[in-house]
């Protein structure tokens, strides 16, 4: 079972430091609203790939394009400006570390800032996630196991003021996707407990600061095992946008 170092928002200030290396995992995922160097370090002293999305604070990604090594937006030859190394899942399914992961960044839009959206709009991308994993089971059998958000799903986790809103689009991603996992950032604790939730057998986890999990992988398809699919693992092809 795939072990994660999940994070997000808050810095962790030990984790800035070379006792990370206690962590034994085989994946770093981070739920947004984090310094890019952070995740850059995390990934480069525990020598594991970081899969994220973006949150409401984060720095416009959308438009970028990597082709064969070389970073662009729309057409020209650009520096992106996310993590070194780190595989944007934001409205994409990607395979890492042996697990499938869907993403879906952003807060709900509450000004003119980057990664915001209406409901409307996180319920469009959403959508196209949920056809992208279908395509991908199709293909080789298995499911998505780790739905990562930055903001979580509607009265489930999150705060009644506007810019903490969940999206009730998650519930529908969670009923299409059945992943083991949803985690999230965005919901500051300040010093209150935030439990678990559960959307039918879906556990949901606000990962603020971090968190150390086990991810339950999805067992493929009976017809996948019955014709010993290939059970590869590579990204979703498509622009890092």
């Amino acid at each position: 079972m795939p072990k994660v170092l999940a994070v997000a928002d808050e810095v962790v200030e030990r984790l800035w430091t070379e006792q990370v290396r206690r962590h034994e995992v085989d994946l770093i995922v981070a739920a947004g609203d984090l310094p890019f160097d952070y995740l850059e370090f995390l990934s480069s002293a525990l020598d594991r790939p970081c899969v994220f999305v973006p949150g409401n604070h984060d720095a416009d990604l959308t438009g970028y394009a990597n082709v064969r090594g070389l970073w662009t937006k729309a057409g020209i030859p650009s520096r992106w400006p996310g993590p070194a190394g780190g595989v944007n899942a934001d409205g994409r399914v990607v395979d890492v570390a042996g697990l499938r992961i869907a993403g879906l960044g952003g807060s709900i839009r509450y000004n003119a800032g980057p990664n915001q959206w209406t409901e409307r709009q996180q319920a469009r991308r959403m959508r196209r996630v949920v056809r992208l994993a279908a395509w991908r089971r199709l293909r080789d059998g298995r499911a998505v196991d780790l739905l990562l958000t930055h903001s979580p799903p509607l009265d489930c986790g999150d705060e009644p003021d506007p810019p903490h809103r969940g999206f009730a689009c998650l519930h529908e991603a969670v009923r299409r996707l059945h992943p083991s996992l949803l985690l999230h950032g965005h919901i500051h604790p300040h010093g209150t407990p935030r439990p678990d939730r559960r959307l039918g057998r879906t556990r949901v986890v606000n990962v603020v600061g971090y968190q150390v999990l086990d991810v339950p992988e999805q067992a493929p398809d009976r017809r996948e095992r019955a014709s010993g699919g290939s059970g590869s693992r590579r990204e979703e092809d498509g622009d890092a946008s």
